[in-house]
């Protein structure tokens, strides 16, 4: 009887531990992807194919972005991105389909963000100081009472 509550155990551990694999946004369609014809689809056509897309570019070129990913996660851990693929549809001026391209995670970029703080003038305080700081301006631990005559008229 133990060995088998012993098994269950184990196995109930080793479940908590399988990776969840899941995939995020655009579902390839490489059917439908091969069916684009850059000399007569319009922004209307792709949409009607390919639905909306992920994200459009803001800057430069007329394009739109549709972005699939699979993530695994094991327990508690952070997700990794296990693949990335990217599909761009760029169009002219006119809404023409002018070239598709396809990116994959080893075509992008890593970006290290900065993450000093400028530092600023002035004192931090802490919520309990703010709380408990009856006069607005005046900095905890200085003098609050009425300062008298001033010695020179």
């Amino acid at each position: 009887m133990r060995a088998f509550v012993l098994c269950v155990a184990a196995c109930a551990v080793l479940m908590g531990c399988t990776p969840v694999v899941s995939q995020r946004g655009y579902l390839q369609d490489l059917d439908n992807e091969a069916g684009i014809d850059p000399a007569t689809d319009t922004k209307t056509t792709i949409q009607q194919r390919l639905g909306y897309p992920s994200t459009e570019a803001t800057f430069g070129s007329d394009a739109w972005y549709y972005i699939s990913s699979v993530e695994k996660q094991i327990a508690f851990f952070h997700p990794t991105v296990e693949s990335r693929a990217i599909l761009a549809v760029y169009f002219d001026k006119n809404g023409k389909v002018t070239d598709i391209k396809h990116y994959t995670l080893e075509d992008g970029h890593v970006v290290d963000f900065e993450t000093r703080e400028t530092p600023s003038r002035g004192k931090e305080l802490t919520f309990l100081q703010q709380l408990f700081n009856a006069t607005p301006g005046v900095p905890i631990g200085a003098p609050t009472g009425n300062p008298g005559p001033s010695p020179h008229p």
